[in-house]
């Protein structure tokens, strides 16, 4: 038995399911009654928000969720970026992350990999800003 997921949108508001772009007019209430994958438009991160090596990877893992057809393609793209991120990061706590996310993006649940990239963003934030301040070139 699957189970049903009650979603609120706002006026205007997008949502991507299986592949399809939704806007509804006004405020609604929406039940998915069988599975799907959806992505709400809060969650959609923009091409020129891709700015960190996580947000790139969150962008890549969206386009897998997004568009099923060219799943494909972004899965190999998925799978170098991976290589490249793991490498960046010494910090346990984001390198276990990133493991989980492959974990879930190998099984199938994109969906599931996003939030785990989601919650690691303060942390990249973090080492991203104490390595800038570390920066031999920055300004006096």
């Amino acid at each position: 038995m699957s189970k049903s997921m009650h979603l609120s949108l706002k006026a205007g508001e997008r949502i991507f399911i299986n592949g399809a772009v939704l806007r509804v007019d006004r405020k609604v209430s929406i039940e998915l009654l069988n599975d799907a994958t959806f992505l709400l438009e809060n969650h959609v991160l923009q091409v020129d928000d891709a700015t960190t090596p996580l947000r790139q990877l969150y962008f890549v893992v969206q386009a897998i969720l997004i568009d099923p057809g060219s799943a494909d393609k972004a899965l190999a793209v998925f799978k170098d970026l991976y290589a490249a991120t793991l490498e960046t990061f010494t910090l346990k706590e984001i390198t276990v992350g990133l493991k989980n996310v492959a974990e879930m993006v190998d099984a199938g649940r994109p969906f599931d990999a996003l939030k785990i990239i989601r919650g690691l963003f303060p942390i990249e934030s973090a080492v991203l800003s104490a390595d800038a301040s570390d920066s031999p070139h920055r300004a006096a």
